[in-house]
């Protein structure tokens, strides 16, 4: 035998405060009735005088309906049985922009801030799902590859920062390629791209590669994150403050969500643009809404060790000894 809440006996030991308690509970009584009446007295004067065993009977019952209720909560559990069990999912692979203008503010903390926040949520949705991690800026690379270990997947988005990528500028049409050059012979209805950037793409040709993904039947979503108006973009300034960042000419940068590219990508591939906004950042509408409706291939099959539940039996005696204690007070 053994228990699923196995830390819950842990609540046994509040047995003993609970037993000195009655303990003192009785003692005090007997001292109070001792002020009017002498104990030896009480059954000539008293009919039916049972020197406080009815006390003590309920106080024993109430704590056997504690315990036996504690037990109930840790789930004994002993008798197994094997059942085949089947995980399916899909191959999903979240391509985060790492440029500088991830920087900028308009999203509050910052863009990317904001971008690796909503990625930890969609984490908790998943069920099933490998998920992967590629990081972009003027070039791209494969920060995770697809795994079903999501807490090694957190730690890679936790480093992401815009020194990932050592080669500056955005090259969505790279990203892309990676992502689908990443992916294994899995049949291209269970492959899934979300790319999350700001849209400013300055190298490449987004939509050609947007092309061949269609011709792979790989869908590609898309998430703009900021805001049209924009905002200049803030950099560390190696002092520990920060500074607003600066081309070539000393002018400041100021960087601006494009929306057209990425619905562009996204219609073509038959997948779905959503601009991020306040605490909707639109990676649960994509997954609740697009992805938990895709048809999911299965990922694994194995056979698990069941054990039966028993939790019946202490909860049964605790009900039972409650029953007995109501009956007996009154009577």
């Amino acid at each position: 035998m053994h228990y699923a809440n196995p830390l819950t006996l842990n609540l046994l030991w509040l047995l003993i405060p609970l037993m000195v308690f009655f303990a003192w509970a009785l003692k005090r009584r007997r001292q109070k009735t001792s002020l009017f009446i002498e104990e030896r007295l009480l059954p000539e004067i008293v009919e039916g005088w049972d020197n406080f065993k009815a006390d003590k009977r309920s106080y024993i019952l109430i704590v056997l309906v504690v315990a036996f209720s504690i037990l109930a909560m840790a789930r004994p559990q002993w008798g197994f049985e094997w059942r085949k069990i089947k995980r399916q999912g899909l191959d999903i692979f979240v391509v985060v922009d790492v440029s500088k203008s991830m920087l900028t503010a308009d999203v509050k903390p910052n863009r990317l801030q904001r971008t690796k926040l909503a990625v930890q949520d969609l984490i908790k949705e998943l069920k099933g799902d490998r998920i992967g991690l590629i990081a972009f800026a003027g070039d791209a690379f494969l920060v995770c590859p697809l795994t079903e270990d999501y807490s090694g997947f957190m730690l890679s988005l936790d480093d992401l920062g815009v020194d990932t990528v050592p080669r500056g500028g955005t090259n969505i049409a790279r990203a892309i390629e990676v992502a689908i050059k990443s992916y294994e012979d899995t049949p291209a209805k269970y492959k899934v791209v979300i790319v999350i950037t700001d849209g400013e793409n300055l190298e490449g040709d987004p939509i050609a590669v947007a092309k061949q993904a269609k011709k792979k039947g790989i869908k590609v979503y898309c998430i703009g994150v900021g805001t049209k108006e924009g905002d200049l973009i803030q950099i560390p300034d190696g002092r520990g403050g920060m500074e607003f960042l600066k081309d070539n000419k000393g002018n400041f940068v100021k960087s601006r969500l494009n929306e057209k590219l990425l619905e562009r990508i996204a219609l073509i591939t038959g997948g779905v643009y959503v601009k991020s906004s306040g605490a909707n950042f639109g990676l649960d509408f994509i997954y609740k809404k697009e992805l938990s409706k895709l048809e999911k291939r299965d990922i694994e099959s194995r056979l698990e060790k069941r054990y039966h539940e028993r939790f019946q039996i202490p909860l049964a005696i605790a009900l039972i000894l409650l029953v007995v204690d109501t009956c007996l007070r009154r009577l």
